[in-house]
């Protein structure tokens, strides 16, 4: 599995966020007191959610399923003019990134990403947002739904 590199523009985001970590997992909380109120998001650029990670520079460097990060649901906007209550702003900076298309709920294509592509490919992990772009056909626990991951990348220095 292949990853397209693209270099994304900086985006503006709006949405909820919560402190999580593998162990202590609350996406389903996060989406869930987002999705009732996207609709109150005035200026979406399109319906396509964000679901945004940042982690602490040293999270990768040795694997703890108790380590937190920083998890976002968001909608991309074209401005921060009109932020609703309860929401807050993220602007999501640009960069390289390798782009993985996800058919179906694979887990172990995060296992794949971070111990085999990326170790093998002429690109490091960059200390930038990851996220997942969940569009048209992502469809919520089912075989069939599509999602792009979006990892962030720098070349390998020689």
């Amino acid at each position: 599995m292949e990853p397209r590199i693209e270099i994304l523009s900086e985006k503006k985001l709006i949405g909820k966020r919560l402190q999580m970590s593998l162990t202590n997992n609350k996406t389903h909380e996060l989406w869930r007191s987002f999705m009732p109120k996207r609709s109150e998001i005035l200026n979406p650029v399109s319906t396509d959610l964000f679901s945004v990670q940042i982690y602490e520079p040293s999270y990768f460097e040795a694997f703890n399923p108790n380590a937190t990060f920083e998890k976002w649901a968001t909608l991309e906007v074209s401005d921060f003019n009109n932020i609703p209550s309860k929401m807050e702003s993220f602007t999501l900076p640009g960069g390289l990134y390798a782009v993985f298309e996800l058919k179906g709920h694979d887990t172990v294509i995060f296992d794949y990403i971070f111990r085999t592509w990326i170790p093998n490919s002429e690109y490091v992990l960059d200390k930038r947002p990851h996220f997942e772009i969940l569009g048209e056909k992502y469809k919520l626990n089912d075989p069939d739904s599509e999602e792009e991951i979006w990892i962030p990348i720098k070349e390998r220095k020689s």
